[in-house]
């Protein structure tokens, strides 16, 4: 028998959530996400339309997406998407304004709906300023994800945060929390509060004025933060602030009394004005407090959209054994029953799809030989060389187990020059490690490549440099397919990895810089040396029996289920 689980689903009212991101990750074809931040807040809005939740999502119409990558002799070229939103979208007849340098911006708004799984809808209104009579320059602010300077990101981060707030209120959508997903949308709550101070004064108001307004605004907001490094929290000069913003919103800024920087910081703006701050992993939270002490900070791992995460064979043996799993994803404990004979045809259907998709880019992998997977963003902090460390070391290990595949995908950053020398790095070294080794790296890293490698490959890789992974979820996509991860015990891992049950982990050492590098890999290479390769080649069994354990225990408990679930008893349903 299923048990109930621990949180309301359908049963409890929902309040009535909007629910503020940068990016979604809405559907393959719709270009308005980058990666994993995109990835969580859609899956979000996926699981929120499954469990009836009232909720909306409000972000950006990218009319030229974040880029398109392809690949010219090993190095990473960009161009812009093309895409016809009325294709996807409708256009609503709302139109809203903000001010932007002194200038009145008009924004349309754009409509996609979230189908859950018993056809419950969850909006998603895109905000759009390519609207005639703006400005030829505000035309263009909502062109690109991510890619412009910091005048144009503050401006789209005023688009976000102030015109999705006017938007929602155009639409009659009247939110009883709003949850800020990252620093980008935190001039939300701002706005807000210069709403609740309208007829007191504004940023003139009087201390008790203003105290009583900042309670109401905390009570409504809810901020999740995804950044454990300072570097990553946005930040504007307080001069390029006022310009785009304006003085009058300034001053109110530097009223906010937990503020200890003139500069406009949108993460202290978040934490001042929220009720319920979290980080995205229990170990995210032990960093996120360290960061900013003396403030409660809480903690909600992630988890991913189970339906859209499962790949189709994986799917249809769920379908057959656990009937109820894409109405409640912690039945997927269940699997524990499923005959380790079927997850194995599971799995070589995944892994045949994958290794017809890596040969149409002109690669001669093989569908018998062990294959690592490894897709993040090339950026350094990633470390996706660390694999290929020692090639030396590598070659000898893959003599003595069969030769090896490796399958890479992520984007580069344009501006992240060191990231994109990882990728050609990656080109230059796979003809030298051939034979012993096979290198894949496929372009254009999208939400259908994304489910083919994380179904596909026989192992999950995963080696940031600790503690700078806030939570990660390609790894809770590939348990769910049930592919094992070898991974650093940071973010999700820490609490997902029983170790050589549902995987196998890399203790972070006490090292810093090349002496960290040197280190991880060595631990890296004895796991592949004398675990996990002798255990596949030796025990087809019990390596099923491990891809089993990643979906039964991880699988059911790293959803986006759960996740919502947890938002909505521990954030969304609290006393004000």
């Amino acid at each position: 028998m299923i048990r109930a689980p621990m949180y309301p689903l359908k049963s409890t009212p929902s309040p009535k959530i909007a629910y503020f991101c940068m990016e979604f990750g809405l559907a393959n074809e719709i270009p308005t996400y980058s990666g994993g931040l995109g990835m969580l807040a859609g899956d979000i809005l996926r699981s929120a339309a499954d469990l009836g939740v009232e909720m909306v999502g409000v972000s950006l119409l990218y009319r030229k997406g974040y880029f398109v990558q392809s690949i010219d002799h090993g190095k990473q070229v960009e161009s812009d998407v093309h895409w016809w939103p009325e294709q996807h979208l409708k256009c609503t007849d709302v139109r809203v304004q903000v001010e932007i340098e002194g200038r009145t911006v008009t924004l349309r708004v754009w409509r996609y709906n979230v189908e859950g799984v018993d056809g419950h809808l969850v909006p998603v209104y895109l905000l759009d300023a390519d609207v005639e009579g703006n400005a030829a320059q505000d035309r263009t602010l909502t062109d690109s994800l991510y890619l412009g300077d910091e005048r144009y990101r503050l401006a789209q981060e005023t688009i976000l945060g102030m015109g999705g707030q006017r938007a929602l209120r155009a639409l009659g959508f009247a939110a009883d929390r709003f949850h800020m997903n990252e620093g980008h949308a935190a001039l939300l709550a701002l706005d807000l509060l210069g709403d609740r101070l309208a007829d007191e004064g504004g940023a003139a108001a009087a201390p008790e004025a203003l105290a009583a307004a900042i309670t109401e605004v905390r009570a409504r907001c809810v901020f999740t933060t995804h950044t454990p490094v300072p570097a990553g929290h946005d930040r504007f000069s307080r001069a390029l602030a006022t310009e785009v913003l304006g003085a009058e919103w300034m001053a109110l800024y530097s009223r906010l009394p937990g503020l200890t920087t003139a500069e406009l910081n949108m993460s202290l703006l978040g934490l001042e004005l929220s009720g319920f701050v979290n980080g995205v992993a229990q170990r995210h939270g032990e960093v996120t407090r360290g960061m900013f002490p003396g403030r409660e900070i809480h903690a909600i791992t992630n988890g991913v959209h189970s339906v859209t995460w499962t790949a189709k064979p994986f799917a249809e043996l769920f379908d057959r054994h656990i009937p109820h799993w894409r109405h409640h994803n912690y039945a997927l404990r269940l699997a524990q029953s499923i005959p380790l004979g079927e997850i194995t045809a599971a799995h070589a259907a995944a892994k045949a799809a994958l290794i017809d998709e890596v040969n149409r880019h002109g690669y001669g992998l093989s569908n018998d030989l062990f294959t690592i997977g490894f897709a993040r963003r090339a950026t350094s902090y990633k470390r996706p060389l660390l694999l290929l460390r020692d090639p030396r070391r590598l070659a000898d290990i893959a003599s003595r187990w069969g030769t090896l595949q490796i399958i890479f995908a992520g984007k580069s950053h344009p501006r992240d020059y060191e990231g994109k020398h990882l990728i050609e790095a990656i080109h230059k070294l796979a003809p030298e490690l051939a034979p012993n080794l096979r290198i894949a790296f496929l372009p254009g890293y999208n939400m259908r490549l994304g489910l083919e490698m994380v179904s596909g490959v026989d192992l999950w890789l995963n080696t940031p440099m600790a503690p700078l992974e806030a939570s990660g979820t390609s790894g809770m996509k590939a348990a769910h397919n049930g592919v094992p991860s070898l991974s650093v015990l940071d973010g999700w891992w820490v609490e997902g990895h029983i170790e050589s049950y549902t995987g196998w982990s890399i203790d972070p050492t006490h090292h810093h810089g090349e002496a960290a590098n040197d280190a991880d890999a060595a631990q890296l290479y004895r796991l592949l040396d004398e675990e996990i390769l002798p255990l596949h080649r030796r025990d087809p069994s019990a390596w099923a029996a491990i891809m089993r354990n990643a979906i039964a225990i991880n699988g059911s408990y790293f959803n986006a289920e759960r996740m919502v679930g947890e938002y909505l008893t521990r954030a969304y349903l609290r006393r004000t």
